[in-house]
């Protein structure tokens, strides 16, 4: 018996985000969650306002966008449905869609200081060009992403979940992680979309998926690109999702897509920008023997890329695991990463490489994936001497099995890369 997918589903508070917001508005009046869709922005908003006095409104619908097109009477409005002296929060769902918006609520917010203002939207093509024309020093822009493993547990296993907060960088596997790691296993296959992590049944997992895949993917995209380009959008798009991990080569992309190399840039972009891949940049030490020019792709979540695979299959019986562990590291440390954070990869035309540079304000972070169990550690050459050129004290080799510590690489499993600081 499925769960029905049109029920409204109670979503799981996600801290780490309620205390971003929280956080902000300490600083700014405005907020802006942007992310993909089906990420769970609404829900955070919902959430936020918890028991205090707010309005919410939608920007997709008409009736709404026209209002803020004049000031007196946006501010009526808000007196009427809010309260005279707006004190308190505005919640506007998907604000790219109304035109003017950011003039507007400069305005608000310059008048009313107590009015607080939280807005989400999918695409920051939209949305940066909105905030970054009259909000500067008015907004605090936060990246949600779809969960976390460590909240992907919290939709699972609440008990599961207080046991793995208690975990650290040296926590071995034992039958007490069994379960955490069985869990682990399986959000590698479907990713963290919260309607998908809702449900245990994993036919039902795989229908969510794509139907987050054919309504946000194949409808959504249209309105950046026009009828004709939907088949070589396509192309890349399973191109990409078969080389994750890997770097891009544009030129190979174009021969295998059939589309000219600047089409296959501006795909690129589109998608990046739309959140359902990110582009790693290559780490500079010498330009003269780094592969300088190409970036790395992954997907922002393991789920839509296995979609588009077609490929559900268990970890242990697929040839791109290896690839999949690297892009969940990825995604791990990229939701770590303190602001101002840089997640890079290194690669030398010797075939030296290193997955993951993390250039934090006051360290380095280096991390090297390898999807094999082990029982003892080994010495990677390459990374070491990478390590030691540039000073990186903080090493990590993440893998299926060993955890240790061995000549000051940190050797961690897997499921603990959320542990990497």
């Amino acid at each position: 018996m499925y769960l029905c997918r049109e029920i409204i589903i109670i979503m799981i508070k996600r801290k780490r985000y309620l205390d971003k917001i929280e956080n902000g508005f300490n600083h700014l009046p405005i907020i802006v969650l942007i992310g993909a869709r089906q990420v769970g922005k609404t829900s955070l908003m919902n959430d936020f306002i918890t028991g205090k006095i707010s309005l919410s409104l939608n920007g997709q619908n008409t009736e709404i966008a026209e209002l803020f097109q004049k000031f007196s009477v946006i501010e009526q409005y808000l007196q009427v449905h809010l309260n005279t002296k707006l004190d308190g929060f505005l919640l506007i769902d998907e604000f790219q869609y109304i035109d003017g918006i950011s003039v507007m609520l400069k305005l608000l917010t310059d008048k009313y200081s107590k009015l607080k203002i939280l807005c989400s939207g999918s695409s920051s093509l939209d949305i940066l060009q909105k905030t970054e024309e009259s909000l500067a020093g008015r907004v605090r822009i936060i990246e949600v992403s779809s969960l976390s493993f460590e909240e992907y547990l919290s939709f699972n296993n609440e008990k599961l979940l207080k046991l793995y907060e208690k975990f650290d960088k040296n926590t071995e596997s034992s039958a007490l992680t069994l379960p955490i790691e069985q869990l682990f296993e399986e959000y590698l296959i479907y990713g963290g979309f919260p309607r998908a992590a809702l449900t245990k049944n994993k036919e039902e997992k795989s229908e969510i998926l794509n139907d987050i895949y054919q309504t946000y993917l194949l409808k959504d995209v249209r309105n950046y690109i026009n009828n004709e380009q939907t088949v070589g959008f396509n192309k890349i798009l399973r191109l990409l999702a078969s080389q994750i991990g890997n770097m891009v080569n544009i030129n190979e992309l174009s021969k295998e897509s059939g589309i000219s190399y600047k089409q296959c840039e501006e795909f690129l972009y589109l998608l990046e920008q739309m959140y359902i891949i990110k582009l790693i940049e290559p780490y500079f030490v010498n330009k003269r023997k780094v592969i300088s020019k190409m970036k790395k792709v992954y997907f922002c979540d393991l789920g839509l890329r296995n979609m588009i695979e077609r490929n559900f299959n268990a970890i242990d019986f697929r040839i791109d695991n290896g690839a999949i562990v690297e892009n969940f590291v990825m995604l791990e440390l990229w939701r770590n990463k303190t602001a101002g954070g840089e997640l890079q990869f290194y690669r030398t035309t010797d075939g030296t490489e290193v997955d993951f540079v993390l250039s934090q304000t006051t360290q380095k972070i280096a991390v090297e994936c390898k999807l094999k169990r082990m029982d003892n550690p080994v010495n990677l050459q390459g990374f070491n001497n990478f390590c030691n050129a540039e000073k990186i004290t903080n090493r990590y080799i993440v893998n299926r099995s060993l955890n240790t510590t061995h000549n000051g690489t940190k050797f961690l499993q897997m499921f603990l890369a959320s542990k990497i600081n």
